[in-house]
């Protein structure tokens, strides 16, 4: 439906100029390359002035700043490499200031039971040091068994602070605890070094504030870095030959004139021609932007063969009805929508953050019209009379729901059987399809109005076509009947899959009975406890409808994920192909703060 027309090109040009010429290209961003040659790269040559883990780690610690910067755009008064020094020294500085404040924070936390005190200097014991133990009340009468000189110094009504004298730590097993290290540093001159470590450490954060600046500047430079990497990749991939060099790939052919006109300028001599059959061209995939979301739920899971169709649309309407029918309730509905808000500029970052957030406008959009349809407010009847009106829909009548469930598994099942039929058209393996389509309309038609002899012929017929035509080719041969007895050992499957649609139903039902359940549970508390019973109730409702709205939306992405990627992709997908990869630059775009 929506995947785009490929031709192959080939580009020849003089060798001279093939690095400017490539560049040149990468600029245009409309090819994907095709190897005319395999290379193994060297990979001391691919790294620059600049370490490349060093860059990206320089500014993975800038950006995890919470406070940046205004960006510096301009390349003026920039040195990579002393920007890059003096974030890693930040880096190391800082790591080592809060490895030194968490250090002392404990030796605080040992040392303040004890107080502030000096050791005395261990000639003066004759050698011997002191130990400090922290114990229990209850575990005194251990202290009976003790050999060493010991002494209680102080006792609370929870530990006794004991004191061993020892030339060496005592073994673990002579007292009842650990002992505590208080250190040779007394409490005060730990809390003196903490206090500069803390100033020392709000220095280090404001120097890396201040470094922040440079995000941009760094963000830039691994993309130019990125982009030397791949000219030099597709500059190994041409095919060289004395004076003239020759590179080859796809091109959408609505941009066949772009690339003509470039051609022309550069004298390039340009080849054309169409992808044979046996060919498999990547798939660029193209649809309007607010359907753009489906295409990305698409990627993620499999590409299309180029040779198939864009499951995009169909991927994208039918998750939306099926989240809807899950999350059966506009509350909840109008709750993701208040969300999606709060984030919304947080997801307009990045294309693929703004194809999900439309999305999700799409899945706030339907659960909140199939909410209204089913007559749910977070568990509740409808509060107005004028939305009572528009409920036309009762989840808890099972009969209907289930089989208005069956009815949506055997559309979409339907609708996959009739796409593959259109995909397979040149093949006699379109009939099997059309015999799986008819199959399905008879077997739902008589379960809804009763098997008549009509409906069993018109199953016979479907199946039968399976059965002769299952077989890839244009040519019918016996043998063909073999592949069609396999087929027809996917009756059980189609069945099933059909039915896995009755987890609409099951799930929305769960998410009503949940609301409901919290609901009435909050009611009998506040009818058996007046008073405390308010505070226990709104606790009972925030908690409980929190946790079923957390639970439907889970269910919602996985189950309406699920449905549209196995059991819809099994019967309409045939072939999996591989994304198309433009020979482009990549763009950074300066932000602020």
């Amino acid at each position: 439906m929506s995947i785009l027309q490929l031709k192959k090109v080939s580009l020849i040009g003089l060798t001279q100029q093939k690095m400017q010429l490539l560049d040149e290209l990468q600029e245009l961003s409309l090819l994907h390359v095709v190897p005319l040659r395999k290379t193994q790269r060297n990979r001391d040559q691919q790294e620059e002035a600049a370490n490349p883990e060093l860059l990206k780690r320089s500014l993975q610690y800038l950006l995890s700043c919470p406070n940046k910067r205004r960006q510096v755009t301009r390349e003026k008064n920039f040195n990579l490499n002393q920007v890059l020094q003096a974030v890693e020294h930040n880096r190391r500085e800082r790591l080592a200031l809060q490895e030194k404040r968490d250090f002392l924070e404990k030796r605080i936390e040992d040392l303040e039971p004890w107080g502030d005190f000096i050791l005395p200097d261990p000639q003066e014991l004759n050698h011997q040091k002191l130990w400090f133990y922290l114990l229990p009340n209850y575990r005194t009468r251990e202290l009976e068994e003790l050999t060493l000189p010991w002494m209680v110094v102080h006792r609370d009504n929870r530990h006794t602070y004991l004191v061993v004298l020892a030339e060496e730590e005592p073994e673990a097993n002579r007292l009842p605890v650990p002992r505590t290290h208080t250190g040779d540093q007394p409490l005060s001159q730990l809390q003196e070094d903490l206090e500069e470590t803390l100033v020392a450490l709000e220095a280090t954060e404001a120097n890396r504030e201040a470094l922040t600046r440079w995000i941009y500047r760094l963000q830039l430079n691994i993309a130019n870095t990125d982009n030397l990497a791949l000219l030099q990749e597709v500059a190994d991939q041409t095919l060289d030959y004395d004076e003239i060099f020759a590179l080859q790939g796809w091109i959408a052919e609505r941009n066949l004139e772009q690339l003509r006109h470039f051609c022309q300028e550069q004298g390039l001599v340009l080849l054309e021609e169409d992808a044979s059959a046996e060919e498999i061209p990547p798939t660029l995939l193209d649809n309007p932007e607010q359907l753009q979301g489906g295409q990305e739920v698409v990627n993620f899971f499999q590409t299309p063969n180029y040779h198939s169709w864009d499951p995009s649309r169909v991927v994208f309407f039918s998750f939306v009805s099926f989240f809807a029918i899950i999350m059966s309730d506009v509350g909840y509905s109008l709750l993701l929508g208040a969300i999606l808000l709060w984030k919304w500029k947080a997801l307009g970052k990045t294309l693929t953050h703004r194809r999900l957030r439309t999305l999700g406008v799409a899945l706030t959009g339907a659960g909140v019209l199939w909410g209204l349809l089913v007559g749910s407010y977070f568990g509740a009847p409808p509060p107005l009379p004028w939305l009572a009106h528009l409920k036309v829909l009762d989840l808890n009548d099972f009969d209907a729901m289930m089989t208005l469930s069956i009815v949506i598994g055997a559309a979409h099942l339907l609708l996959a059987n009739l796409i593959m039929a259109w995909v397979r058209r040149h093949s006699l393996q379109s009939w099997a399809s059309l015999g799986w389509a008819l199959a399905v309309v008879a077997a739902l038609t008589g379960w809804l109005q009763g098997f008549a002899l009509g409906h069993w012929l018109a199953l016979g017929l479907g199946l039968a076509a399976v059965l002769l035509f299952s077989a890839p080719g244009r040519e019918w041969r016996w043998g063909n009947l073999i592949s069609g007895l396999l087929a027809l050992t996917n009756i059980t499957k189609i069945f099933g899959d059909v039915l896995s649609y009755l987890r609409l139903f099951a799930l929305g039902l769960a998410s009503a009975s949940l609301a409901i359940t919290f609901n009435q549970l909050a009611a009998d508390v506040v009818a058996a406890m007046p008073g405390l019973g308010l505070l226990l109730q709104m606790l009972i409702l925030l908690v409980g409808h929190l946790l079923n709205f957390v639970l439907t939306v889970v269910s919602g992405v996985i189950h309406g994920l699920r449905l549209n990627l196995i059991e819809f992709y099994n019967w309409s997908l045939a072939d999996e192909g591989y994304p198309f990869q433009p020979f482009a630059k990549q763009e950074v775009k300066p932000w602020t703060t």
